[in-house]
């Protein structure tokens, strides 16, 4: 005899599936990834093959061979990752380091927990903090490669600008165009380079309902307000807001990583407790901290906090006001 599940009303029927969504977060980043490889070229390409393919394969792999559970690669969860985690590259990056990135991604963050639904920290984000750390003069190195537009740019190397602004100060950055930041940002991994494409992603996925605005736009607003206060008080030592939003990988993290359902809280209040955390952590590491950066150790840590969040912040009952 088959056995029954049984389980009491209410029985919520819906055309959401985590292929559907994994299927918008796609489309959302491909202005992210044209726009990258228009500027960055074969290299780019190269890199992103070599993330998706790995991904996909390892998932494949351990699912079938190692779990012996059905292949779980048509959900798109995988492409996703290998997405997320080429755009938190440069493109400079060595072919092996990209399959080193997606091993540890894949094969540790993700399948390590049970897959899809029980990660604790978000796949892509292990992975690139974990090339930081074992490689980090190929993972800060960037150098432009021949794109297939942006000529000018080519070839050259330096420093991001949270990296100029950390080294040499607000002087450092005299020159920057904000307007020019956000079509084009001078350095950084692929995934930083155009604002504009980024949040051209972000309405898509509010549109389609994929994502809640409230984790994003509370990490926004956190970065807006405690980089607005510093400035003020000293505005020749520390950076101004828009300058923060525009720079490194708060957009990408803060649409894209930060809002992944299984990492973040399920409450309303918890995800703005959680947004708030991450743009704390994130500027505390800016403007104190020995990196430039912070946004993917922020993400990490609050990544950890998500379970007390999700305790002390319920979610509303089904059918309780």
């Amino acid at each position: 005899m088959e056995k029954l599940l049984v389980s009491p009303s209410p029985h919520l029927h819906t055309s959401t599936s985590t292929k559907s969504l994994m299927r918008d977060v796609v489309i959302a980043l491909l202005p992210a990834v044209v726009v990258s490889v228009l500027f960055y070229g074969w290299s780019e390409l190269l890199v992103l093959g070599v993330s998706i393919a790995s991904c996909v394969l390892l998932e494949y792999v351990i699912t079938k061979y190692l779990l012996h559970k059905p292949c779980s690669v048509g959900d798109y969860s995988a492409v996703v990752t290998g997405l997320l985690l080429a755009l938190n590259l440069p493109s400079t990056t060595p072919w092996w380091i990209v399959f080193i990135g997606a091993v540890v991604a894949i094969g540790v963050a993700k399948m390590t927990f049970g897959g899809l639904g029980q990660n604790l920290f978000n796949p892509a984000i292990v992975g690139r903090v974990f090339l930081l750390i074992s490689f980090p003069a190929q993972m800060t190195d960037w150098t432009r490669p021949q794109g297939f537009i942006g000529g000018g740019l080519d070839s050259i190397s330096g420093a991001t600008p949270l990296g100029l602004a950390k080294e040499g100060g607000i002087a450092a950055i005299e020159g920057l165009d904000y307007m020019d930041m956000l079509f084009y940002n001078i350095g950084g991994s692929a995934g930083e380079l155009s604002a504009i494409a980024l949040i051209a992603g972000f309405i898509y996925l509010l549109c389609r309902r994929v994502i809640k605005p409230y984790i994003t736009l509370s990490i926004l607003a956190t970065v807006a307000i405690f980089s607005g206060i510093f400035w003020a008080i000293d505005p020749a030592t520390y950076t101004d807001p828009v300058f923060n939003l525009l720079t490194g990988g708060l957009l990408l993290g803060s649409i894209f990583m930060a809002t992944d359902y299984v990492t973040s809280p399920m409450s309303n209040w918890g995800g703005v407790i959680f947004g708030v955390g991450i743009g704390l952590i994130t500027m505390l590491i800016r403007y104190f901290g020995a990196y430039p950066e912070g946004v993917s150790f922020a993400i990490l840590i609050m990544n950890s906090v998500v379970p007390l969040i999700n305790k002390v912040c319920h979610a509303k009952k089904y059918g309780r006001a």
